[in-house]
């Protein structure tokens, strides 16, 4: 059994169904990618993972425990992080306050914009935060307002957020968008050092071939509500049906 166990979800909003029937497994200390054209039912998908939505039929369990239900910032205590499409900083505060925020609520499920400065044991979290900017290469600009940052240092910073949280799985919605490629390529060395050095295991939702077929382990493709196939990605690549449902019969 995966770390992540999706088995047989549904999800309709009224005549239109969202996901048909999904079954996906997740290892852990794997990427696994999910791609599929607009409309494919990723994002419905993520989100039944952490608790936005709620699915009509199916299970899914994580470290052996259902996530169907729970509220999202219960399966964030339990060991799930998010780095969303659009980076989620808090723009007015400095890149260590931003960190500090999370990682003191890891420890005591304490989320508030003016904890930070009022804990009885600030060391202990400003060193975890300190940390958690070296992990992304952002330590020498702790001091740093966040919304001076760049995209792909906002990228960064957010995944600073997520990593001081030690979570077991780091879900990813599309962490290259909007990105010049150069950026792009240090996200994908970052990401794959991260995988390596903590076996972090990764959901990667993602429209980009070139970084999904440089990080992923494992590949499932999603059009219209189901899952086409989940494969290794050179597998993937010359499958019909991929193309055929991805790029109209253009090759990957």
């Amino acid at each position: 059994m995966g770390l992540l166990e999706v088995n047989d979800v549904n999800k309709a909003f009224g005549g239109l169904k969202a996901l048909d029937h999904i079954n996906l497994s997740v290892n852990e200390g794997s990427v696994h990618a999910i791609i599929g054209p607009n409309g494919a039912g990723k994002s419905t998908l993520l989100n039944c993972l952490i608790g936005r939505l709620v699915p009509d039929s199916g299970t899914v369990t994580f470290n052996g425990r259902s996530l169907v239900g729970v509220k999202p910032y219960e399966i964030n205590q339990i060991g799930v992080s998010r780095v969303f499409q659009t980076p989620e900083i808090f723009g007015e505060l400095t890149l260590l306050e931003n960190v500090m925020i999370p990682a003191l609520a890891h420890r005591d499920g304490t989320f508030r914009l003016d904890a930070w400065h009022r804990m009885d044991h600030e060391a202990e979290i400003r060193d975890r935060a300190e940390a958690g900017l070296a992990d992304v290469g952002l330590a020498e600009k702790s001091d740093m307002v966040a919304n001076s940052l760049s995209r792909g240092d906002k990228r960064r910073l957010e995944l600073a957020m997520c990593l001081t949280q030690d979570p077991k799985l780091l879900l990813l919605d599309e962490p290259t968008a909007g990105m010049a490629r150069h950026d792009t390529n240090r996200t994908i060395d970052l990401l794959k050092e991260i995988s390596e050095r903590r076996n972090q295991t990764m959901v990667v939702i993602e429209h980009d071939m070139h970084v999904v077929f440089s990080l992923a382990h494992y590949v499932t493709v999603m059009a219209q509500g189901g899952v086409i196939v989940e494969d290794k990605p050179e597998n993937i690549k010359g499958n019909p049906k991929v193309q055929e449902a991805y790029l109209g019969g253009a090759h990957l």
